[in-house]
This record gives C-alpha cells, sequence and structure tokens, in this order.
C-alpha cells in the first residue's frame, strides 16, 4: 500500500463512493421485478430500521478514528494509536453488539408497529424474520467502518475505498442471486428470498472486512505496527485513549443526526401542509420526491463531497496537530475548490438533463421533474455546507460545528410552514418552498461558518473566490452549448431507452466543452496544480503498465 496526497485521496475514495452509488442505483431494477411490490416493502421495512441502528451503532467512530490515528501518527506515537485502533474497535464492537440483541429481541414489536392494523399484505412474522436476518449486519459493519477509519487515518485511502466497493458488489450479487434463486428455483417463501436479500448486508461486510485485514497484514511495516513504546506514550493511559474517541466520536455523531432530522421536518410538515391548502393531489408526491426519489439522484453529486472529506479530515487533523496552519489553509481552500470543480458542472448537466435522468430511473413525470430541476442545485450548497461543518470539527470548533447545524435546524423548522404558505399565495406553486427554504438557510450557514474559520484561523479564501468565478463561466459555457445543441436536437423522450441515449450524448458533449473550457482558462492547472493533465494522464499510464 502507498500512502496518498490530499488530492489522490479525494479522488480514489470519490470514484470508490460513486461506483457505490450507482451499482446502488442500477441493483434495484432486476431486484424489484424478482420479488415484487409486496416484497420490496417488506425490504424497505428492515433496511429503514437497520439504517437507523447503524447510524446509531457506527457514525462519529469510524471518523473520529480517523482523526485519532491521524494525530497520534503525526506526534510519531505509533504504540498508542495501534492501542487507539483496538480500543475504538473493542467499543465498536459492544455497541454493535448491544444493537443487535435489541434488534433480534424486539423484532416482532417493532414488526407490529410497521405494520400497525394493517391486513393482508406482509405479516407481523414475515416483516420480524427480515429484521432478524439484517441484525446480524450490526456485529460486522460497525467493526469494517473503524478498520476504514485506522487506514484512513494513515492515509491509505485505496484500499478502504477497494473494500467498499467490494462491500457492495458481494452484497448486490447475493441480494440479486439469493432472492432468484429462493423464489424461482426453489420456490421458497418471499419471506426467505428477502431475509436472503437482507442477509446480503453481512456477507458483503465480512468478505470487504476480511480484505482490509489481509492488506493491514501484508503491510505492517508501512503502517508501524510493531512499534516499541515511548517514553512520551507510556504516560498515555487507555481511559485516555478511550475518552479521546468517544470525546471526537460524539460530536460527529450529532451532526449527522442533525442532517438527517432535516428531511425529518419536511416529513413532518409538508403533506399537513399542503392537505390545508387544498393541494392534496400533489402532497404525497411533492414528499416523496423530496425525501426519496430526487435526494437519490442528489446523492450521485454529494458522493463527491463525502470522498472529499473521508480524505479531508486525517489530512487536516494532522496538518492542525503540527500547527502548520498554512498547510491547513491550503486543504480547506483545496477540498472547496476540488469539490465545485467537479460538482458544479454535474449540478447543472443533471437540471439540464433533469428530464432524461428522472425518465430513466422512475419514468416520465413532469411535476417532479420540474422539481427535480431546481432541487438538484441543493447538491451544491449541501457540500459547501457539509465540508465546512467537517473543517470546523476537525479544527476541534465543536460549538461553531454544532451551534450552525442546530441554527439551521431551528430556521427549518420555523420557515418551512411559512414559505410554504407564502409560495401559495404568490401562485409560484407551495412544492418549491422546501426546497429554496433549504437553500437559503444553507447559504446563510456557509457565510456564517466562511467568516468564523476565517476569523479564527485566519483562512485566506481569495484564490477560493478567484477560482469559484472561473469555474462558474466554464459550467456558463458548458451550458450554453447544451441549450444551442438542444435547438437542433431536443430533448423529448418519453420512454426510458430515448432518454437513456439523450444522456450519453448530452453528458459527452458537456464533458467535452467543460474540459476543454477549464484547459484553456488555466482554471485545471489552478486547482489541481501545474502540469494537471500530464500528471493525470502519467499516473493512468504507470495503472496501465
Amino acid at each position: 500500500m502507498r500512502k496518498n496526497s490530499f488530492l489522490e485521496g479525494a479522488m480514489i475514495t470519490t470514484i470508490g463512493i460513486i461506483i457505490c452509488k450507482i451499482i446502488g442505483l442500477l441493483y434495484v431494477i432486476p431486484f424489484k421485478n424478482i420479488i415484487g411490490e409486496q416484497g420490496g416493502a417488506l425490504y424497505g421495512y428492515a433496511y429503514s430500521i437497520y439504517t437507523i441502528f447503524l447510524s446509531l451503532s457506527a457514525s462519529g467512530i469510524p471518523v473520529a478514528m480517523s482523526k485519532v490515528i491521524s494525530e497520534y501518527n503525526s506526534l510519531g506515537y505509533y504504540y498508542i494509536k495501534e492501542r487507539a485502533y483496538k480500543i475504538g474497535s473493542s467499543i465498536i464492537i459492544a455497541v454493535g453488539f448491544i444493537s443487535f440483541l435489541i434488534l433480534m429481541i424486539f423484532a416482532p414489536f417493532i414488526a407490529q408497529i410497521i405494520l400497525g392494523d394493517l391486513e393482508g399484505g406482509n405479516t407481523v412474522a414475515g416483516v420480524t424474520l427480515v429484521i432478524r436476518a439484517v441484525s446480524t449486519a450490526l456485529l460486522i459493519v460497525p467493526l469494517l467502518s473503524v478498520t476504514k477509519g485506522y487506514l484512513q487515518g494513515h492515509r491509505f485511502m485505496q484500499a478502504s475505498s477497494i473494500s467498499s466497493v467490494v462491500e457492495q458488489l458481494v452484497r448486490v450479487a447475493v441480494i440479486i442471486l439469493g432472492s432468484f434463486i429462493a423464489l424461482r428455483i426453489f420456490n421458497l417463501s418471499l419471506e426467505t428470498a428477502v431475509g436472503i436479500a437482507v442477509f446480503g448486508a453481512t456477507v458483503g461486510a465480512f468478505v470487504a472486512y476480511f480484505y482490509l485485514v489481509h492488506k493491514i497484514r501484508k503491510n505492517k511495516e508501512s503502517l508501524n505496527k510493531d512499534e516499541p513504546i515511548t517514553r512520551a506514550e507510556a504516560k498515555i493511559t487507555k481511559e485516555a485513549i478511550a475518552k479521546k474517541i468517544i470525546y471526537y466520536a460524539i460530536p460527529f455523531i450529532i451532526i449527522e443526526l442533525v442532517k438527517s432530522a432535516f428531511s425529518l421536518i419536511d416529513t413532518l410538515t409538508v403533506v399537513n401542509t399542503m392537505v390545508s391548502l387544498g393541494l392534496s393531489n400533489i402532497a404525497e408526491n411533492t414528499i416523496g420526491v423530496l425525501n426519496v426519489w430526487a435526494s437519490k439522484l442528489n446523492m450521485i453529486v454529494i458522493s463527491i463531497t463525502i470522498g472529499i472529506t473521508i480524505s479531508l479530515i486525517p489530512n487536516l487533523a494532522s496538518s492542525f496537530t503540527k500547527k502548520d496552519m498554512e498547510d491547513v489553509s491550503h486543504k480547506i481552500n483545496q477540498s472547496l475548490q476540488l469539490m465545485l470543480f467537479i460538482s458544479l458542472p454535474m449540478t447543472v448537466g443533471l437540471s439540464f438533463l433533469a428530464s432524461s435522468v428522472w425518465t430513466v430511473f422512475y419514468g416520465y413525470d413532469a411535476f417532479s421533474i420540474n422539481m427535480f430541476q431546481i432541487y438538484v442545485f441543493l447538491a451544491i450548497t449541501f457540500s459547501l455546507y457539509s465540508i465546512l461543518i467537517d473543517s470546523a470539527q476537525t479544527l476541534n470548533n465543536t460549538k461553531l460545528a454544532l451551534g450552525t447545524l442546530i441554527g439551521s435546524f431551528v430556521s427549518k423548522l420555523i420557515l418551512n410552514i411559512p414559505m410554504m404558505y407564502l409560495f401559495d399565495y404568490l401562485k409560484i406553486g407551495a412544492q418549491y418552498a422546501p426546497i429554496v427554504t433549504n437553500f437559503l438557510i444553507h447559504i446563510t450557514a456557509i457565510t456564517v461558518l466562511l467568516y468564523s474559520i476565517n476569523k479564527k484561523y485566519s483562512i485566506d479564501y481569495s484564490k477560493t473566490f478567484y477560482n469559484a468565478m472561473r469555474i462558474i463561466l466554464c459550467s456558463a459555457i458548458m451550458f450554453m452549448s447544451l441549450k444551442i445543441f438542444s435547438l437542433f436536437f431536443p430533448i423529448d423522450a418519453v420512454t426510458k431507452g430515448e432518454a437513456f441515449i439523450e444522456i450519453i450524448i448530452y453528458s459527452l458533449i458537456s464533458m467535452s466543452v467543460y474540459f476543454i473550457a477549464v484547459i484553456k482558462s488555466g482554471t485545471l492547472d489552478n486547482i489541481l496544480g501545474n502540469k494537471a493533465l500530464q500528471r493525470v494522464m502519467d499516473m493512468v499510464k504507470n495503472k496501465v503498465k
């Protein structure tokens, strides 16, 4: 294994996440054909509960592990960072096991709450079975996450990213093959088929975990695993290490929970408000677009930010530990520029091709397409918001990170309903109000974060603003080229096949125009460094060899 620079790590992690997301989007088509609507609902019941418990048991600690490992490595505390990994693993195993027991024991009770008085279709016994099947993943997925955090803390991003792709491929293989063999070959029950499908999460995690264990054992020297304890390290107690891990983890857990709670506000307010406005005919469609369908597509863009922050946190923590504030400033600016460089043209392209993209994934629906055309721009503001929040927290400024998040949450809670009434009164369409509300809150929070981080750490954003203007200009050139092309070849597909062809043609044009624009304007070299294109080409050639 080779340590990756911040940019390399961000690129590798982003590519891995995007591959996983694409696999996650594509497998749904054959899986739905195998298990049908009832099976899909059963699968959804189990996964929604599993996701909640996974967030509680796994979020925070892997990120904290990455930060702790990076800090101790920067100080040369190699013995202690290995001890931290063992302590973090013990904590996460215990939390995962407790979560597993809760789901196993209370699965019938949870199933009863989910189904309520529903008659016909799925049964309490069926939902109980699939919840118990997926709960086994809680025994291994949290440990896998901590192991990824351990490697990311060492800046070994490639192995971590490959393990994520391996995990997703194995999981999807079990889902498709397992459900098909159970239903079509052995004629087993639908509940058994879905139980096998959700168990794919456990199988995928085991394979990915053992892959990482193999890589760690193979690279013991690179990881400094057998270094003797130093005098300074001997003073650091087991309790102090555990306390540091938990201290770092709790803010990240709260950050993730508050981010998730944003969509909960829409869930609790949108339908009721639209019904009171006499818009019950579009209420459920609106909440479906906001919380499920459009957000899934936005994850294609947001995946880039996730990749950047995974690489940013250990690199930023290392520079901050060394008190190298010039490098701290450089990495924050580089993160923002890289995100805009990749995400802005993607967002503009998705908005322009909203009709084709929506048709390919969900079928043609003018109402949903119009919403998505605007909604997709939240991917940009949310990405900027996330990078700055995670930067503030990595710099141990928990007060700023949590204060901004809680302020954003309260603002959303206060503004969501009044904005819907205002948009309805202005005849703009109440369905657009939650989108605009989020956009305004993000912009406000981004402004506060930029100002506060600059004031405390003297971060100079001048180069970022300069490059942002160039990126906007290049994206505008790309948009205009698509607009001109659409005058001769209009976007009017209503079938999935036609829409897919439109996406391919327009994507090739947009990528070509944007790529030429960023090279000719010098934006590529400005963001990725001198002779960036040549370095990328050399890297590809070396990989091929």
